[in-house]
């Protein structure tokens, strides 16, 4: 598919990018030939797959949630820049 200097121009306003006219052309015969690579695959004889979302079986990765001991508050708050009644102590974000 060979696109004209005007698809070009409309592609780079739909990207809000300002083009050079050599750049126009640059751009039109690069995007021309990716769309011909693209037009292969409409060669590909499809009609036997059947459509789907996603062509693996899709299952939980996530492990169980297992109950267990916390690290203990001292341990906790050692490495803390600073800390009041037990907790970190942040700048306020509002004010």
């Amino acid at each position: 598919m060979e696109l004209t200097a005007d698809q070009v121009l409309h592609i780079a306003k739909l990207a809000r990018i300002a083009l050079t006219p050599e750049e126009v052309e640059r751009f039109r015969n690069q995007l021309s030939s990716i769309l011909e690579h693209f037009a292969v695959l409409s060669e590909v004889p499809t009609e036997d797959v059947e459509p789907t979302a996603y062509p693996l079986p899709l299952e939980n990765v996530m492990r169980t949630d297992e109950v267990a001991p916390s690290l203990p508050r001292e341990d906790v708050l050692a490495n803390a820049p600073e800390q009041e009644d037990g907790m970190f102590r942040v700048r306020a974000v509002l004010e």
